[in-house]
């Protein structure tokens, strides 16, 4: 066989890399052309659950690609780190208490926040209640969420859930809410009296933290519920907004930086930048002090962004 010339080997060369070149190219645009490609659809009693990928990430929502609202996103490079601007804001509820050993969370989705809470405190108990079976399937098969001794999971509703730790004297350290259909957070979770039954399960220096939506039509009620309850709370608006209400008086400025600074390391991965964070926790009251508060008794004016 002849040996190629120098030149031959040359051109030889530069064809390949002019031609890997336009195959990344190609791969890019594939990859990044706006458009979501599904890769399961999960049947499920309460709405289907779609997953699909796009930009780089892997997302659930409920009911189309198309819907409002994603439940969860992964980044497929870089899986620890948060995708969503409220589960950071939810996460630096640890601000207010760095050390809960017992953790309740209402609403699965992928498993964002369980895991998350799960290594960055790695001796607590977390407890996930999930009112779907098919969002468990989705989030243990796509989203690499796993059950253990320390990470629990419990399929039923979780107003009924939390109203039976209550009545057997159970006590949560911080509790989140992040529970929402395919339209909002269910209304049985937003009313004064599930808020008491919230309370009344949290330990004397306990935190509950709400995800919920900044341009919401019950924005002004929400917070007169919370704040009829809890009495003050922080207010974080970045996107969504989160609630952070505790049992015992908020911690002043000087507790919160203390603590942040101390869990700056361990959130990090998770792609929290703790200072940035502190900025969003506000006391201010943003609603008319006339609003009423939601209840049981009186129905809901619309339960939809």
């Amino acid at each position: 066989m002849k040996k190629p010339s120098r030149s031959s080997q040359t051109n030889r060369l530069l064809m390949l890399v002019v031609a890997a070149a336009f195959a990344a190219v190609t791969t890019y645009s594939f990859f990044n052309n706006g458009e979501a490609r599904v890769i399961h659809t999960e049947p499920s009693t309460f709405s289907p659950i779609v997953v699909y990928e796009e930009h780089g990430e892997r997302c659930m929502n409920f009911g189309s690609v198309d819907a409002v609202g994603r439940q969860t996103c992964i980044d497929l490079q870089a899986s620890e780190k948060m995708v969503f601007d409220y589960t950071r804001m939810m996460m630096s509820s640890l601000f207010v208490k760095p050390d809960p050993a017992r953790v309740l969370i209402v609403g699965l989705g992928g498993g964002t926040l369980s895991m998350a809470l799960g290594k960055v405190l790695p001796h607590a108990t977390i407890d996930t209640v999930e009112i779907d079976p098919a969002v468990l399937a989705v989030a243990q098969k796509f989203f690499g969420y796993e059950s253990g001794p320390r990470q629990r999971v419990f399929l039923d509703d979780g107003r009924a859930f939390i109203e039976r730790m209550q009545r057997e004297g159970t006590k949560y350290d911080l509790i989140l809410l992040d529970a929402f259909d395919v339209n909002y957070i269910p209304p049985h979770l937003l009313t004064q009296e599930f808020l008491r039954h919230a309370r009344n399960i949290l330990s004397t220096d306990g935190v509950l933290v709400a995800n919920t939506f900044s341009e919401s039509k019950l924005y002004d009620q929400e917070s007169a519920t919370y704040a009829s309850v809890f009495g003050e709370f922080f207010n974080l608006r970045d996107g969504n907004r989160v609630i952070i209400a505790t049992r015992a008086p908020l911690p002043n400025d000087a507790q919160l930086q203390r603590n942040a600074t101390a869990l700056g390391d361990k959130l990090a991965p998770f792609n929290i930048d703790v200072q940035q964070q502190l900025q969003l926790f506000s006391r201010a009251q943003d609603w008319a002090t006339d609003t009423p508060a939601l209840s049981d008794a009186n129905p809901l004016p619309g339960n939809a962004p």
